[in-house]
């Protein structure tokens, strides 16, 4: 079983989504608020196009089977799950950029340029559990992710606003939880949409150093 990753100085812990905590994500999806979870699933961006729903079936419940049968291949999981005790309070989905195939075909968040890169792509916490760091914990536990699987460079695509927008819209997140974790602009292609990175390594060490120090 994976080590989980904990989050200095907060109660969370940041755990890889298995098949033994399917049960968790769907209580995280089913949850008040995260309707827009469970239509998709996250695996919108995992299509190059519209998802390729057979006839007489729900898209939810498409998506819904899709992400199980990742969960299961499990080479590497899809996304990380956030715990306060023994209870799921958020979701973020990353991986390879090549396995979303969506973003080639995205005027916002097309390739930089040819370097292998992760793409962390969803952040779920419900309404309940919002502004109380679990998003932040969720990028922490992705980058210690991200390394373990050897990446080298990890990125994303937020929103930057002045004002924040709606919860249920910020799904990317927001540029300040990333520029707080050390990620650089390296692309913008809209004013309110940034292309930020991080070069995984450096940022492990780092953060192993920090840990380390009384």
């Amino acid at each position: 079983m994976a080590t989980p990753t904990t989050t200095p100085a907060t109660d969370l812990v940041v755990r890889p989504l298995t098949a033994a905590r399917w049960p968790d994500l769907e209580a995280l999806f089913n949850a008040r608020g995260c309707s827009m979870a469970r239509g998709c699933w996250c695996m919108a961006y995992r299509y190059s196009g519209k998802a390729p729903v057979p006839a007489g079936q729900a898209p939810a419940q498409f998506n819904r089977e899709g992400l199980r049968a990742l969960v299961h291949a499990g080479k590497p999981p899809p996304g990380l799950i956030a715990y306060r005790g023994k209870e799921p309070v958020g979701w973020v989905s990353l991986g390879p950029r090549e396995q979303f195939a969506r973003l080639a075909k995205s005027p916002v968040m097309k390739a930089v340029d040819e370097q292998p890169v992760w793409s962390i792509i969803c952040f779920v916490v419900p309404p309940a559990h919002r502004h109380q760091g679990v998003a932040h914990a969720l990028l922490q536990g992705a980058i210690a992710f991200a390394a373990k699987h050897r990446a080298r460079l990890l990125e994303a695509y937020p929103v930057d606003k002045a004002r924040r927008g709606e919860d249920a819209w910020m799904w990317f997140g927001a540029k300040s939880m990333y520029d707080k974790a050390g990620f650089t602009e390296v692309a913008r292609r809209r004013p309110e949409r940034p292309v930020v990175r991080l070069a995984v390594a450096s940022a492990a060490r780092r953060r192993s150093v920090e840990n380390r120090t009384p």
